[in-house]
């Protein structure tokens, strides 16, 4: 990879893409002035106390002015020339070819490209890929998992497992933290976006609530929809008075409710007033539920209910989801499953394979991944598991895809992310070579043409302890232990 502008070096483009960052927070900082300035000013002239004031929207216009030159001065334009692009799209896989951004957008994608004045990167036929799907995770609020007070991905405001609230308008993304340590562990292996999820546990119930996608690019908006989740199958069992029988009796409880067919002040309601506000407007989006369901019985079940209701459904798990694989075609049902789940690890999967995607693939079903232990600090792993999805018969555009398109589509960012297209985000992955294989690695990754600094806490720690000598200059820390050889 050689980034270039058609007359400076890579010192030239890592210097271009620092003043870059500096206007955007020269920016900011005008913004922020112009705004204090305003509420003083105001509250002197008398704004407090209700007045209006002509210059008041004067100063709105001219912060709105400056939010859309920062907004610009984020982006870049960026010519990747000479790079086997894998669109995710139907255009499949380019050689040869060039994607030039524009203000932080793909504009074209072709060969002979004219960049203008945008940076260069020569790719030397490298492979080219949007950022890829991190899975279904907690990235962003779960920092260490066996400590609670950096988890915050799950509700209990029952007392045990038994006390069952249903609270579906609880919402993780309020709580994502950008600057979580394992966010820049996953952007610099690829990772460009995730689906944040509600989980459930004692004390709350089957509906754990809702999440959405999240980008990994610093920014803490939802980048999609809010979808709601449920589980189903032993693993909520506890939920539901010990029975599976009874979840599909206590949702459809719920969806009576949300529908309006049982009185909100019935004794047997289980919904708040915003709760129901919540399951309503889900059930009749049109976008999916995301139910966790493992054992094929349960999701033929799942099939009718949905049916039955008139909702949309997207599954994750599916350990035995190829066993019922014509059905979920049918019903147009993409599932997100772990290519390394191919052990009876509980009843619910006593038929798990590791051709689970294979097979669900060749009979129609769009397939995505995601892991079913320790998601959030593994998101990195997910290319990995994808690659063993086509060891095991899986098409390799199809596991790409599992990667970018069908997380995309699904989870309703495909207009943003997921595919190389004009139009779309430039968020893309530069690979020293199959961005399936364990053994490649992202060269650079960048986000609406912005490449981003290939650092995380791992590369710190890892650089830290390589080198031989600390560099006093450069402000670098000590050893924590003598070198090799040096005791």
């Amino acid at each position: 990879m050689t980034p270039t502008t058609g007359r400076s070096s890579y010192s030239c483009d890592r210097s271009h893409h620092d003043h870059h960052r500096n206007d955007r927070s020269d920016c900011l900082d005008r913004v922020d002035r112009l705004d204090r300035q305003g509420r003083s000013g105001g509250e002197r002239a008398g704004f407090a106390r209700g007045r209006s004031q002509p210059w008041l929207l004067l100063q709105a216009g001219l912060v709105v002015g400056l939010l859309v030159a920062c907004a610009a001065a984020s982006a870049q334009d960026l010519l990747i020339r000479n790079a086997t692009v894998h669109t995710a799209t139907a255009r499949g896989t380019l050689q040869g070819a060039d994607v030039l951004v524009r203000n932080g957008r793909i504009a074209a994608v072709g060969t002979g490209l004219d960049g203008g004045g945008a940076t260069v990167v020569e790719a030397a036929g490298k492979p080219l890929t949007p950022t890829l799907f991190g899975g279904i995770t907690g990235i962003g609020i779960e920092e260490v998992s066996g400590e609670s007070a950096t988890t915050d991905g799950r509700l209990a405001l029952g007392e045990n497992a038994h006390d069952m609230t249903v609270r579906p308008e609880f919402d993780v993304t309020l709580a994502y933290n950008p600057d979580s340590l394992l966010v820049p562990v996953a952007r610099v292996e690829g990772i460009g976006f995730t689906l944040l999820a509600a989980g459930t546990g004692s004390g709350g119930s089957i509906i754990g609530g809702q999440g959405a996608v999240m980008r990994l690019d610093g920014s803490d908006e939802p980048a999609g929809p809010k979808l709601l989740f449920i589980d189903l199958g032993s693993r909520a069992a506890n939920l539901t008075g010990g029975s599976r029988a009874a979840q599909w009796m206590l949702l459809d409880q719920l969806v009576d409710e949300a529908r309006g067919r049982i009185a909100p002040d019935s004794s047997a309601a289980l919904l708040t007033p915003a709760g129901r506000a919540t399951l309503q407007r889900h059930l009749g989006a049109g976008r999916p539920l995301v139910v966790g369901v493992e054992r094929a019985a349960d999701m033929r079940q799942l099939l009718r209910w949905s049916k039955k209701h008139g909702v949309r459904i997207a599954i994750r798990g599916g350990g035995e989801a190829w066993r019922v694989a014509r059905e979920l075609a049918e019903a147009r049902v993409p599932v997100f499953v772990d290519p390394l789940d191919n052990l009876p690890a509980n009843f619910d999967r006593i038929h798990a394979s590791e051709r689970n995607a294979a097979l669900l693939r060749a009979a129609g079903v769009e397939v995505g991944f995601t892991q079913a232990g320790d998601a959030s600090h593994n998101a990195r792993k997910l290319r990995q598991l994808a690659g063993n999805a086509v060891a095991h018969g899986l098409p390799w555009d199809a596991a790409l895809a599992g990667l970018t398109r069908v997380p995309a589509q699904t989870f309703g960012v495909d207009g943003e992310t997921g595919a190389i297209a004009p139009g779309l985000r430039a968020d893309l992955v530069l690979w020293d070579g199959d961005p399936l294989d364990v053994a490649s690695l992202a060269s650079q990754v960048w986000f609406d043409g912005r490449a981003i600094d290939m650092r995380s806490r791992q590369t710190e720690l890892r650089d830290r302890y390589l080198r031989a000598e600390p560099d006093a200059a450069r402000g670098e820390l000590p050893r924590a232990y003598p070198a090799a050889g040096a005791r």
